[in-house]
């Protein structure tokens, strides 16, 4: 009885080498209060500039009411129309706001995914403890995927998000508050859209207003604005290209530092 002999292994090929993309886009997490200002100054990135309304808040906005939008309203109307063809002159895409993306994904999770009995879930919650910010992850995750290929193009990415206060474990002393993203963001860190959006992005920048304490514990404060880049005690932040706050200035255009 004769014994077949393998085939033998293909040849392993060398490593190819290449040069750093100098033309993708930038991927921007821009978040602080309602109202301040996040949509107007995203629509003086470079342009065209193409919105996913999702917050229905551009018709009410000054000067916005010709902008272009996607027109959609479910987490995979969002994912469809960003891979299909056609953005090829779109410089700038942004998602206003992300936080209502990721109620979308949770109602996403709920319609197709099942308890792990099989049966239909009416709630987060009835995944079962930590199971359901899970699912929800699982299904937000791609969405980071399919910008990524939006920034390979050289489009840049702007994803609008709304502020909340989240206490800052400190293992060296006191805890303290700081401003975040409004996003998903277990205390133990797994399933965080939160810091997953973080990890993702090259710039998360807070705007937030100017405001002083007095001696008598009152703020203060004029309704000046600053867009933070760099991480401080009271806000998360990162940027790749700056590091000092920049003041919001009528006429003044803060991509042309940001997007260099």
């Amino acid at each position: 009885m004769t014994t077949r002999k393998a085939p033998p292994a293909p040849a392993a090929k060398p490593v190819a080498f290449g040069q750093v993309k100098t033309s993708a886009g930038h991927r921007v997490v821009l978040y602080g209060p309602g109202g301040i200002g996040k949509t107007t100054l995203s629509s003086i990135a470079p342009g065209p500039v193409v919105y996913f309304d999702l917050d229905d808040s551009l018709a009410r906005l000054p000067g916005m009411k010709d902008a272009q939008i996607v027109d959609v309203t479910t987490w995979q109307d969002i994912r469809d129309a960003l891979a299909a063809p056609g953005w090829e002159s779109v410089k700038t895409i942004v998602i206003d706001s992300i936080t209502k993306a990721e109620e979308l994904a949770v109602q996403d999770t709920i319609q197709w995914v099942p308890h792990e009995k099989g049966h239909k879930v009416q709630r987060i919650d009835d995944y079962g403890f930590g199971k359901g910010l899970s699912h929800v992850f699982d299904t937000f995750l791609p969405l980071l995927s399919d910008l990524d290929a939006h920034a390979h193009a050289g489009r840049n990415v702007i994803l609008i998000g709304h502020d909340c206060t989240t206490n800052v474990p400190n293992p060296a002393g006191e805890d303290w508050l700081r401003f975040e993203p409004r996003l998903q963001s277990p205390a133990s860190g797994k399933a965080s859209i939160r810091l997953r959006c973080r990890e993702w992005a090259d710039h998360v920048l807070f705007l937030g207003y100017d405001v002083a304490v007095s001696k008598t514990g009152k703020g203060q404060g004029s309704g000046t604005r600053t867009l933070y880049p760099a991480e401080l005690p009271h806000c998360m932040a990162k940027s790749r290209t700056i590091q000092q706050p920049l003041p919001i200035i009528d006429g003044v255009n803060v991509w042309t530092e940001i997007l260099k």
